[in-house]
């Protein structure tokens, strides 16, 4: 026997909510991914700790697409098992959604140390690296507008004058651009990369900490969805 009346509005609630879910699943896994490209490719942070958030970020879309399509199946069959081990799943899913929301808030207040050691790793291994690592850095340079860590200064050893900079590091990029203009503010940038390298990663990792809030809330009103179904399945049991 099927649920009626106003449980069959639950029902599909739950179906709509896990819908919801398995884009929003489908989306973190898109969202972990990039942020662990932009902290290892875009700005070659090597510190361990820094791929946690994304990879647990990754996880958690990974388990949301398959657990929100088990809780689809169990509310279109309204089958009791499985709407409420699918409950159970996305509690667990919430309990580690609002954990990665705190290990990225602990992570972000951890961001200027971190970017300043790899950073300075980058400047140090610019002349004995890859071209692919060097154009990497270059790009950053000229993307953000700055140049060393802290100042056009971080790259005294660049060269053996110790007055020259890469070439990415000129306001107006041109061959030997750099050379003998370290300390020259009209042709190169002064200001070193870490504050904005800091302010872009601290913005993005804020907003990856309000889609996870934003989706866990919304996986609660789920949940809460699927209480009701369970109780109105159960129901339909005892009536028979």
């Amino acid at each position: 026997m099927g649920v009626e009346g106003g449980m069959k509005l639950v029902k599909f609630l739950v179906f709509f909510f896990n819908f919801l879910f398995w884009l929003c699943g489908l989306a973190l896994i898109v969202v972990g991914i990039l942020v662990q490209i932009s902290l290892h490719n875009t700005f070659q942070i090597k510190d361990a700790s820094a791929s946690g958030v994304p990879i647990v970020i990754i996880a958690v879309g990974v388990v949301i697409f398959f657990v929100a399509f088990f809780g689809c199946c169990g509310a279109w069959k309204e089958n009791y098992c499985m709407i409420t081990t699918f409950a159970i799943l996305l509690t667990l899913v919430i309990i580690v959604e609002i954990a990665a929301a705190i290990a990225g808030y602990i992570f972000r207040n951890r961001l200027n140390n971190i970017v300043q050691d790899s950073l300075t790793d980058m400047i140090s291994n610019y002349k004995n690296g890859t071209a692919d690592f060097r154009k990497t850095l270059d790009k950053m340079q000229e993307d953000l507008k700055c140049c060393g860590v802290n100042s056009s200064a971080d790259w005294r050893s660049f060269a053996l004058d110790g007055n020259s900079v890469p070439d990415s590091c000129c306001i107006n990029v041109t061959k030997d651009c750099g050379k003998n203009k370290m300390t020259d503010g009209s042709v190169v940038y002064l200001k070193g990369c870490h504050d904005a390298v800091v302010e872009f990663l601290k913005k993005n990792i804020q907003w990856v900490i309000v889609a996870a809030l934003v989706i866990a809330f919304l996986q609660l009103l789920g949940l809460v969805f699927a209480c009701l179904l369970m109780r109105g399945i159960r129901s339909g049991y005892e009536v028979m």
